[in-house]
């Protein structure tokens, strides 16, 4: 049985992203919600970034402002090193079999993450690719953004340009610095066709890496957190060092190695991997947009 239809298999490809529902089961996006507010809860009794990953940097990234009173945990790295319910729903939900029908049958984990914008969070993601961030050997790779709350027009969503996945692969670096965004000149051409991604939490966009997107502050009062993963095609080699490196970190998820890479010719300057907790600093060194 297949979990996609033809014609949202045709969309994705088109468009370059595509919202699924139910893409994990009730029961596990429980326990996603459970666990999330005990690191938030956990989070108060820190003034500043905590914890620590497979290469050093802090696990647990605190927004700017962060206080026990109004706690800000915008990004938890490798969650499902640290959670079993966040390491299955990596490896079992029914987002991970969408991922394999789209680039498989054989796919690899690439990194995991949690973003939150807690209600009145000032974090905004600049426009960017993620591909630059994490080039391969191809570009058969998914970012899946679950959301583990209801996501609002006012709570900060994903605002994706649709197709721009299929265009240019835009440089991140400006004036010798990786700011990890694309320039105002690009988000200029594209900014009226910036479409807002909406839904109930237990839903998720799947995302071509190459896709134009970036998202806004939450002006709402209620919290909007995602579990992001992404999977890439078993055929592809990673050829830069991984931003966000763990023990489970190309893992095969489905199918079976094959021992071949597949490339696809395309141009760009490789990324400077984050010295600080995550790539909100990176962002936060020049206001490309």
């Amino acid at each position: 049985m297949t979990a996609l239809t033809q014609d949202q298999k045709d969309t994705f490809w088109r468009d370059g992203v595509l919202l699924i529902d139910d893409a994990v089961s009730a029961q596990q996006l429980a326990g996603l919600q459970t666990v999330f507010s005990q690191w938030v809860e956990k989070s108060r009794e820190h003034t500043s970034d905590y914890g620590e990953t497979l290469d050093g940097r802090h696990r647990f990234d605190l927004e700017p402002g962060h206080t026990s009173e109004a706690p800000a945990l915008r990004r938890v790295q490798s969650p499902e090193e640290i959670s079993e319910i966040y390491a299955d729903v990596m490896r079992n939900a029914r987002m991970v079999d969408v991922c394999a029908e789209l680039i498989g049958p054989a796919i690899r984990f690439h990194h995991g993450k949690v973003n939150s914008k807690l209600p009145g969070a000032a974090t905004k993601v600049k426009f960017h690719q993620d591909f630059l961030f994490q080039p391969m050997t191809n570009h058969d790779m998914i970012t899946c953004l679950l959301f583990v709350d209801d996501v609002t027009l006012d709570n900060g969503p994903l605002e994706v340009v649709a197709g721009t996945h299929t265009g240019p692969l835009y440089s991140h670096w400006h004036n010798g610095v990786f700011t990890g965004a694309v320039d105002d000149e690009v988000f200029e051409l594209h900014k009226d066709n910036v479409v807002k991604c909406t839904g109930k939490a237990g839903s998720a966009c799947l995302m071509h890496v190459n896709l134009l997107h970036g998202s806004a502050p939450n002006l709402s009062d209620n919290t909007r957190t995602l579990y992001i993963t992404t999977y890439y095609a078993e055929d592809a080699i990673e050829l830069s060092a991984n931003h966000l490196p763990s023990t489970l970190t190309h893992e095969l998820i489905r199918g079976e190695a094959s021992g071949r890479v597949r490339c696809t010719p395309y141009q760009m300057q490789l990324p400077e991997k984050p010295k600080d907790t995550s790539f909100f600093a990176q962002q936060a060194i020049t206001d490309t947009n």
